[in-house]
């Protein structure tokens, strides 16, 4: 396996640097994204973001935003959702997250609470994040656990699966592979890591990129279950890439497969690949 470099191209500004006073907090999350409209805060449904700012004005008194590393969409879980919250709160670093787990509803917990470095923001000095899809491949769909996986009733070649994905290393535009919707103007990516690995009745398929589209983990995992199991011709990925057409592409999976593992940070090469077999 060749070197993991990350390209950390971010420069602190003002944002990175909280208000006189006041102290900036890194909280790592997790949730299941299942009752919530996604991470960013909205008004038609609760959020996971909203959620942690009621904990935090209720535990401070502060209005405080929390501002997180990835926007994850309505569905979509999380085990390391990295997140910052400035605060004048005399409450220990490390202690943050006990207090707030206590109000917090029992599918959002804080995994980690800490003081954040010099200049640190969550989302703008995120170098890389790690995403999995999980399809449970078998006849029929299971009742525990079905909504951290996505059905895929027919069967699935994981090897061609595999070879699928390796189209998709390297640093590409990606055009194709963003739901209509998304806000991005650059559709330029790099994908450093593509595993797919069978374990038992799931396949997984784990992404690790310096940043990725709206909805694009779901699009390439739905195009490599349709690449997987005969319905799409092999090549799907390359020719999408070549050509920025949507339509060479499979069907979005289902937003309750898919996990961000973690955002990562300059220096964390080797953790990330710990995420890796």
């Amino acid at each position: 396996m060749d070197e993991l470099r990350f390209a950390c191209r971010h420069r602190p500004s003002a944002a990175d640097h909280p208000a006189p006073g006041l102290r900036r907090f890194t909280l790592t999350l997790e949730y299941d994204g299942t009752a919530y409209g996604g991470w960013q805060r909205q008004r038609n449904a609760p959020s996971v973001q909203q959620a942690v700012e009621e904990a935090m004005r209720a535990l401070t008194g502060e209005a405080a935003a929390v501002i997180g590393s990835s926007r994850t969409d309505a569905g979509v879980h999380a085990l390391g959702l990295c997140a910052h919250v400035d605060s004048a709160t005399r409450i220990p670093p490390e202690k943050l997250a006990f207090a707030l787990n206590t109000l917090l509803p029992p599918d959002i917990r804080v995994r980690e609470s800490g003081l954040a470095p010099e200049g640190f923001h969550a989302r703008y000095s995120a170098c890389a994040k790690v995403y999995r899809y999980a399809f449970y491949n078998a006849r029929h769909d299971r009742a525990v656990g079905r909504q951290y996986s996505a059905h895929a009733p027919l069967p699935l070649d994981e090897a061609v699966m595999r070879e699928e994905a390796r189209a998709l290393l390297g640093t590409h535009d990606f055009a194709a592979f963003a739901a209509s919707g998304g806000a991005a103007k650059n559709t330029v990516r790099t994908i450093y890591r593509a595993q797919v690995r069978r374990d038992g009745d799931e396949v997984k398929l784990t992404l690790l990129g310096d940043g990725f589209l709206y909805n694009m983990v779901r699009i390439i995992a739905g195009t490599l279950c349709e690449v997987g199991s005969g319905k799409r011709a092999r090549g799907a990925i390359a020719r999408a890439i070549e050509t920025g057409d949507r339509l060479a592409l499979g069907a979005t999976a289902p937003a309750r497969g898919l996990t961000l593992l973690a955002a990562l940070y300059a220096g964390e090469e080797a953790r990330a690949l710990t995420f890796f077999d």
